[in-house]
């Protein structure tokens, strides 16, 4: 079964839609150039609201590493998604301060050379994260070429995320056969979460498995 992400979730509203749809995770973005950004209380009254059986991924990018796993030990945030430049080194340091937290490392696909460069990471399981996340930017809202994914084969469990909509994602999950689909701009509308459109979005993901 494909499951869902649905990100940048920022109102006490948008969770209670999640609750409804039950998405295996959503995400906090803990990043001050994103307009998704929440700040640590916030992300908290928004966590003590979603249901138990949701995880909530929380979205960095190059923050110091004991920020994410003070969030990660508080239970503020289940697992920690990676959008930095951060290397196996500091998913390595991740573990030791926050052992048995998952780690999403999120790779930029603009080319095949940026695929490629996952056969060269560290070998050692520890540095590794426990799944990736495919997408064209952080928060581009467009798509990547999805031929790209055919021509390697991925490392880890991964994420597809990157310009999906209610529109796309049955097509795209057929096409490219992720773990996982993760949406954040395309269940908008105005820039504010629109809950038809994540109604919609979770509804075609799910029609799949029927």
């Amino acid at each position: 079964m494909t499951q869902v992400k649905l990100c940048g979730l920022t109102r006490p509203e948008d969770v209670q839609i999640a609750n409804e749809l039950k998405p295996e995770f959503i995400g906090f973005v803990f990043w001050e150039k994103s307009k998704r950004n929440v700040s640590r209380e916030t992300a908290q009254k928004l966590k003590k609201a979603l249901l138990p059986d949701i995880k909530a991924v929380g979205v960095f990018v190059n923050e110091e590493v004991l920020v994410v796993a003070g969030l990660l030990n508080d239970g503020i945030i289940d697992v920690a998604q990676l959008h930095g430049t951060e290397d196996g080194e500091y998913i390595g340091r991740l573990r030791e301060l926050a052992p048995g937290k998952e780690i999403i490392k999120a790779v930029q696909i603009k080319g095949k050379d940026d695929l490629l460069e996952l056969k060269s990471k560290p070998s050692d399981e520890a540095l590794l994260p426990d799944y990736y996340l495919l997408d064209s930017g952080t928060g581009t809202g467009r798509a990547f070429n999805w031929d790209l994914i055919k021509s390697i084969e991925i490392p880890r469990p991964f994420f597809l995320a990157g310009g999906l909509d209610p529109d796309n994602v049955s097509t795209a999950i057929d096409y490219v056969k992720p773990m996982a689909v993760d949406v954040s701009s395309g269940i908008e509308t105005d820039g504010v979460k629109d809950p038809d459109k994540m109604r919609a979005f979770v509804g075609n993901v799910r029609k799949i498995e029927e």
